[in-house]
């Protein structure tokens, strides 16, 4: 079992920056995916970005260029960086964490970001 607790979220101006982190309880390498999902008020959840175990990442279009995902194995932890933020990216960030064999399905609690103009 995997449990997912994410952190670094907060209150910033629009153009600031903030690093969120996703920290799993077990080793994440088990995980064939991990990827960070945002919802705001009244609006779907949707992707924002995702790493493949082998390394190779996709971004929504929205993020691309601003954001960045990474993961560290040794560290059981999963990265996003958030650059030029903008109002729009205000919402609830949610880790996810992905097992294709047998599959399987993890989500973290959320953590609030909240971008002021």
């Amino acid at each position: 079992q995997v449990q997912l607790v994410e952190s670094g979220g907060g209150l910033v101006q629009a153009g600031g920056s903030l690093r969120l982190s996703c920290a799993a309880s077990g080793s994440i390498y088990r995980l064939d995916v991990m990827a960070w999902y945002r919802q705001a008020p009244g609006k779907q959840r949707e992707s924002v970005a995702g790493i493949f175990s082998g390394g190779s990442t996709n971004y929504a279009d929205s993020v691309r260029g601003r954001f960045t995902i990474a993961r560290d194995n040794a560290k059981n932890t999963v990265y996003l960086q958030m650059n030029s933020l903008k109002p729009e990216d205000t919402a609830v960030y949610y880790c996810k964490g992905v097992a294709l064999n047998p599959p399987k399905v993890y989500w973290g609690q959320g953590t609030q970001v909240t971008v002021s103009s």
